[in-house]
């Protein structure tokens, strides 16, 4: 140091050399350019840290969602304040944004909750372009959770799903690349290698990148006659099919013994909806799938349904399947694999091992060695519930691992109903007389409990790792559902179709969920061509129905219109139906949860002893904080940013609230009001020294005011930069 020092003074003025040096003082006049040079590499030059981007969804293509970046300590997190915000101003009623942004050379790649794409100057949050998919192509809404960056020397693109398109963009001016598909974009109900009566397919998470290929799987719709989920890849440079996997497999391909014999003509679902993981090492790409349609009657697909509700590994070159594991068989609970697998690397009897930890809707973690597909801890194949209903054949195990232990309780229990107030334990008590609520209890009409609800257990917001404590951090939801099924009998009428198509999401009575509006009005409050349009084009998480007959759509707006008007018949069928009863979580009166607390929270699971560390509660309601109802967590959607600096950043909850937690024992060490919920999972990069975290906050959920604000915080300007990315 006092060396280096000594060079710097003589670089600022040669003549201020020790007499040792003045001798030299002629040749030092002519090499300090070249010292200058070598003083560059000191160690008082590293206080400038290098740009640190996030250039894949969830952070990377193993899509961990940690960051090396560690300005932001456990020290100094309390000090962070708003960068900027940026609002997109297209937020509607019920809008959401959920998009974990990209953040490349210091510009911001982000949606809007229109669909809009753009691009912010990471430092200030001003717009640089902006680009809407839906000025040239139709599509409606819907919802995005993330784009994807690839670049070959000049050539800079973003991949971004709108609707049922795929589209590539110009990275630098947001314009279409001409030379991929049709003008910059193709159609993703193209190509799928089956005939179906449904054509809703969409893609609401980004695909992954390998190489010179996008991977992608897709969202389908949960009614019989949905399309197949396959998972295809394209050329990012032409937008040419490269591969399919048949994730409902075709005569000769392993695992079509598994359906009725002619379901993959017809058969929809086991969808990659969720993400898509990439090992670069390996070449191989991971991903998780949906339930096979329609979710709660299989009476049409007997049998174990692969691959759905199936970790899946393939040859990312070739879609050439490895191995895979299926977690649920033969799915009557809408069980999906909600999140995309995280890619790790832990310690196991002394030594190092590749793994995929898979996150699950039922509180669940299986662990995997990621290039055999063998479990790294036992797995139990446990006995399950038959069907009484007529036609159905459940499956008569389920599979359970050993370890870890669940994240979240595994059954609904009148002991374990809410005691907030006696007249709330007293209604939910009421309503879940003669449920059922054992584990895997299957739908039928008695009804039963389902235990974590519908969205789980993990969620889409998935889990971060921490490859510094070897710990997998997941937020989870602890809220019961109602399962039950209704029987419908003779001619379609409006009434079914009503509930085949509309009911889960709007409830049997139209008075809707939280899932979906009510509709009751809904025909005073929007014109029959608004109407209409949502139909045909979806909006949010409704899917479309452009194949649904003219006839049918008028005799479901009858009902919707007049509920007690007689049925006009809409088709002939004088056959026997089971359809689900509706999204409806147990609640008590005031709408909060029906089981005691906690209703949401954060997990830290130690994978290589498969132990949990430590459980804290997440988010809270502000009427009962209010009422000094602390700590009982809440539901949440989103997912949690890990850093090197100790640092664990989650909002999720609808409080409107981005919170810090120590990675060590869950100890909250900051939190910042946010304009709206924050149901999306932060991301973090660092520009010109300072590093930031970046939220989308839109509200939207569980009844909360809806926006479109981006925030971005950092640390006070002007604090010293000594934090560098670690190594």
């Amino acid at each position: 140091m006092e060396f280096g020092m000594s060079l710097r003074r003589q670089i600022a003025d040669p003549t201020q050399a020790t007499p040792r040096h003045r001798v030299r003082s002629a040749m030092s006049t002519h090499i300090w350019p070249w010292l200058l040079l070598a003083a560059l590499a000191c160690s008082s030059f590293r206080t400038l840290p290098a740009d640190r981007d996030w250039s894949h969804y969830l952070g990377d293509p193993a899509r961990t969602h940690y960051s090396p970046l560690r300005q932001i300590d456990r020290d100094n997190v309390q000090r962070l304040e708003v960068a900027w915000t940026h609002d997109t101003g297209d937020a509607t009623a019920r809008s959401e944004l959920q998009c974990n942004p990209l953040i490349v050379a210091g510009v911001i790649y982000a949606t809007s909750p229109s669909l809009r794409v753009f691009a912010l100057d990471a430092t200030s949050g001003a717009e640089i372009w902006s680009f809407d998919p839906f000025e040239t192509v139709e599509g409606g809404q819907g919802r995005n959770r993330g784009l994807s960056w690839w670049a070959d020397g000049d050539d800079r693109r973003i991949l971004v799903t709108a609707g049922p398109w795929l589209l590539a963009l110009d990275a630098r001016s947001g314009t279409p690349v001409e030379s991929f598909g049709e003008h910059g974009r193709i159609d993703l109900r193209e190509g799928l290698d089956t005939q179906t009566n449904d054509s809703f397919v969409s893609a609401t998470t980004p695909g992954a990148i390998w190489r010179d290929l996008y991977i992608i799987g897709t969202r389908v719709s949960e009614d019989a006659g949905a399309a197949p989920g396959h998972v295809r890849a394209y050329d990012v440079r032409t937008g040419e099919r490269r591969w399919i996997f048949h994730t409902i497999p075709h005569p000769g391909e392993p695992g079509h013994e598994t359906w009725p014999e002619a379901a993959w003509q017809h058969a929809g679902g086991a969808n990659a909806w969720s993400g898509i993981s990439i090992d670069e090492e390996r070449g191989l790409a991971y991903f998780g799938t949906g339930s096979a349609t329609p979710d709660f009657y299989g009476a049409a697909r007997i049998g174990d349904d692969l691959y759905a509700n199936s970790l899946v590994a393939l040859d990312a070159a070739t879609g050439e399947r490895r191995w895979h594991f299926q977690f649920v068989h033969h799915d009557l609970w809408d069980r999906d694999v909600p999140a995309p697998p995280n890619l790790v690397t832990i310690e196991r009897a002394g030594r190092r091992v590749d793994a995929v930890a898979q996150v699950t809707k039922s509180g669940h973690v299986f662990v995997f060695d990621r290039e055999s597909g063998e479990p790294l801890f036992p797995i139990e194949e446990r006995p399950a519930p038959s069907s009484a209903v007529p036609g159905e054949v459940t499956a008569p195990t389920q599979p359970v691992p050993l370890a870890p232990p669940p994240f979240t309780r595994q059954r609904f229990t009148r002991e374990g109903v809410t005691q907030r107030t006696p007249e709330a334990r007293a209604s939910v008590l009421a309503r879940v007389e003669g449920m059922r609520t054992g584990a895997w209890e299957p739908p039928g009409l008695d009804g039963a409990i389902l235990y974590p609800g519908y969205d789980g257990g993990a969620a889409w917001g998935g889990a971060g790792w921490d490859p510094q404590s070897g710990r997998l951090f997941v937020n989870a939801n602890e809220v019961g559902s109602f399962l039950r099924l209704l029987r419908l009998e003779g001619p379609v009428d409006g009434r079914a179709l009503y509930l085949e198509k509309c009911g889960l999401c709007h409830a049997p009575d139209r008075r809707g969920t939280e899932t979906g509006p009510t509709l009751i009005g809904v025909m005073e409050r929007r014109t029959p061509h608004e109407v209409y349009a949502t139909v045909m084009a979806g909006a949010g998480r409704m899917p479309g129905f452009p194949g649904m007959p003219m006839p049918e759509i008028a005799a479901i707006l009858a009902h919707i219109t007049d509920p007690e008007a007689p049925p006009a018949e809409a088709a002939a069928d004088g056959g026997v139906r089971y359809v689900s009863a509706g999204y409806q979580d147990v609640t008590d009166p005031d709408g909060f949860p029906g089981n005691a607390p906690p209703w949401g929270t954060l997990s830290a699971i130690d994978l290589a002893r498969g132990e949990i560390s430590w459980q804290v509660p997440l988010g809270g309601y502000a009427a009962l904080i209010e009422q000094g109802l602390t700590k009982t967590g809440a539901q949440n959607y989103g997912g949690p940013l890990v850093t090197a600096g100790g640092v664990l950043f989650i909002a999720a909850t609808p409080d409107e609230t981005l919170r810090a937690f120590d990675v060590r024992n869950g100890d909250i060490l900051w939190e910042a009001p946010l304009p709206y919920s924050g149901f999306a999972t932060p991301a973090t990069y660092q520009v010109r020294g300072r590093q930031y975290i970046v939220i989308a906050a839109g509200g939207g959920k569980l009844r909360r005011p809806a926006g479109a604000s981006y925030v971005a915080f950092a640390l006070p300007d002007g604090t010293p930069h000594e934090g560098e990315a670690s190594e």
